[in-house]
């Protein structure tokens, strides 16, 4: 019997993609997916263990979904359901909770259910967990995709769960990967976002590495371009940046996690580079590449972090040529060696030094936007609003971008002329011929 399934995903956008392949597994089976505010027979919650709200966030999500379908089979999977299921077993209305290993069998686990079968925990070790690949569209338009090739870290950052939560390095294998980019330009995507939790470490079990796939995408012969995702600094090798100056098929855009600006805090936090290599880092790229847009992660409030060491982190993304930040406020942890570190900093002050970073990106990210203005850039449109007749997009480096324009077509490349900067978009003019 057909039923409603509905989704809620919490955390990243690999955690969106593998819950994105979830629902097809039921739509296969012939199981309806519903929006998540609607009546469903099954509700999935994808979980995320990245701050201390992930206990908080699970259970709000949770009674929002027995609210709407009271009688639903609530199902908790992701990374902080495969750290802490007997915590989000107690959590009135939940039925059952999956691991990693598990998660994509819930279709078969789940099917003739009955509440009174449950609650169950449903999770197993890590030992020798398989590769699955996944994929989701990344925006409203359905022009860019979210295609994860890797899996897993083995890294041991003192702040970080996820090596316990995801598992060890596993990759897609090479010779997949040109028929999964085939049967995207099939569905009509034009750009595709690669993807994985320590997305440098691509190893597949033929040999290849992250530099071969970086090769093989720019040579192949395909109507997409192609977008690197969050990739470690320290795997971010020259030879990678060689094709990627020279290549029309991937754009200009860089995320690279730096975690703090102190030398300092990154020895503590067991980070495999120094400072001063990452400096040198963004700025090879800004000289080989000088329109590339550079994002960047950061820890605030790290056990130890002083007003001088947070000092040293706002002052060298001041000078830097980083172009936004995503700014995260240090929590603590259970099972890290970070979360039992002296000298904690005081949650105020945390939150202060927060703020002063996301100002500091805003004010980064409309310098990048300025230096823009009058440059000719490549979009692909991504949705209309008819009220305004204007279209939203984003350039080839990242810049977002409104314009008008009837003759333009979804998903048709285009050329812009970038005009004015407002701060949050720029608006652009198309550019004919």
């Amino acid at each position: 019997m057909q039923k409603k399934v509905s989704f809620y995903n919490l955390g990243c956008k690999v955690n969106l993609a593998d819950i994105s392949r979830i629902g097809k597994q039921f739509e296969d089976i012939g199981h309806q997916i519903v929006d998540f505010d609607e009546e469903s027979d099954i509700v999935l919650i994808n979980t995320c263990t990245v701050t201390h709200r992930a206990d908080a966030d699970c259970r709000k999500i949770v009674r929002r979904a027995l609210r709407k379908s009271p009688d639903a089979f609530v199902g908790v999977l992701g990374c902080f359901a495969q750290l802490q299921p007997g915590e989000i077993v107690k959590i009135k209305g939940v039925d059952a909770v999956f691991g990693q290993k598990e998660k994509y069998q819930i279709p078969q686990l789940i099917s003739n259910f009955s509440k009174s079968d449950f609650p169950q925990i449903l999770v197993g070790d890590m030992k020798d967990i398989p590769f699955h690949t996944s994929a989701v569209s990344d925006n409203a338009g359905r022009t860019r995709a979210v295609f994860k090739i890797q899996d897993g870290c083995e890294y041991n950052c003192t702040f970080c769960t996820i090596p316990m939560a995801r598992g060890g390095f596993r990759s897609m294998d090479y010779s997949e990967i040109i028929p999964a980019i085939d049967n995207f330009a099939k569905e009509g995507y034009k750009e595709v976002v690669l993807s994985g939790i320590n997305l440098g470490e691509y190893n597949s079990s033929t040999g290849e590495k992250f530099v071969d796939v970086v090769r093989l995408l720019d040579t192949y012969d395909a109507d997409i371009r192609y977008r690197i995702s969050s990739i470690e600094p320290n795997l971010l090798k020259s030879e990678i940046l060689d094709i990627i100056e020279k290549s029309k098929r991937f754009v200009k855009h860089f995320h690279i996690p730096m975690q703090s600006g102190s030398q300092e805090v990154l020895m503590k936090m067991k980070r495999r580079y120094r400072i001063k290599n990452y400096d040198k880092l963004i700025n090879d790229i800004k000289l080989r590449m000088p329109d590339t847009c550079l994002g960047a992660d950061v820890i605030v409030g790290f056990p130890g972090e002083t007003d001088e060491l947070f000092e040293e982190t706002y002052n060298f993304i001041k000078n830097s040529p980083i172009s936004y930040l995503h700014v995260f406020t240090y929590s603590e942890r259970d099972n890290t060696v970070a979360a039992s570190l002296d000298n904690p900093v005081p949650h105020e002050v945390r939150k202060e030094r927060t703020k002063r970073l996301r100002d500091l990106s805003d004010s980064k990210l409309n310098e990048f936007y300025n230096s823009q203005i009058t440059k000719i850039r490549e979009v692909i449109p991504e949705t209309y609003n008819e009220e305004t007749g204007l279209w939203k997009a984003h350039t080839d480096n990242y810049v977002n971008v409104m314009f008008s324009g009837e003759k333009v077509k979804k998903g048709e490349k285009i050329k812009v002329l970038l005009m004015k900067n407002h701060y949050n978009y720029v608006e652009a003019g198309v550019v004919n011929g």
